[in-house]
C-alpha cells in the first residue's frame, strides 16, 4: 500500500486508521491493531511537528503486509534529523517551547518490534516500523 497525504494534523487519524484497516486481512489481534495505530500516529505526528513545522509538505506512507507481520515506512521530506541517536533518547525534543514530551520514538519502540530511522538534514526522514503478529493465521 502507498499513501501520500499533506503534513496536516487532521491527517494523522486518517493515516492511522488506513494503515490499521490495511492490516486487517492478516487477522491481527485488537491489541496488535492498537499497537500499530499508536506507532503510526507517533511517526506521522513527528513528521508534521518536527519535519515541517509551519511549512507545507507531504508525508508518504508505505506498508507491506505478510501473513505474520507488517512493515510500514513513514517518510517526510522536511528538515531531517542531525543526530538520530540523540533524537531517539527519551525526553529529547527540538520543540520544548511547544510542550512536547520528547517520547515519540520511545513510544514507537514500545508498540512495535523494530524501529529504524534514516535521515538526512535538509532532505527528510524515513521511519521504518516492523510489527509481528503473534498468532499466525496463514
Amino acid at each position: 500500500m502507498k499513501l501520500t497525504v499533506p503534513a496536516l494534523s487532521l491527517n494523522e487519524s486518517f493515516v492511522r486508521s488506513t494503515v490499521a484497516a490495511f492490516c486487517v486481512s492478516s487477522s491481527p489481534t485488537l491489541e496488535e491493531i492498537n499497537d500499530i495505530k499508536t506507532a503510526v500516529s507517533e511517526a506521522v505526528t513527528n513528521s508534521i511537528v518536527h519535519a515541517y513545522g509551519s511549512e507545507k509538505g507531504n508525508i508518504e506512507i508505505e506498508a507491506i503486509l505478510l501473513c505474520d507481520c507488517v512493515d510500514i515506512v513513514i517518510r517526510d521530506f522536511g528538515k531531517g534529523i542531525a543526530n538520530i541517536d540523540e533524537a531517539m533518547q527519551p525526553f529529547f525534543t527540538t520543540r520544548a517551547d511547544d510542550e512536547r514530551s520528547g517520547m515519540g520514538f520511545t513510544v514507537m519502540q514500545a508498540f512495535v518490534d523494530d524501529v529504524k530511522v534514516k535521515s538526512e538534514v535538509g532532505v527528510g526522514t524515513a521511519v521504518s516500523l516492523h510489527k509481528r503478529f503473534e498468532e499466525v493465521k496463514c
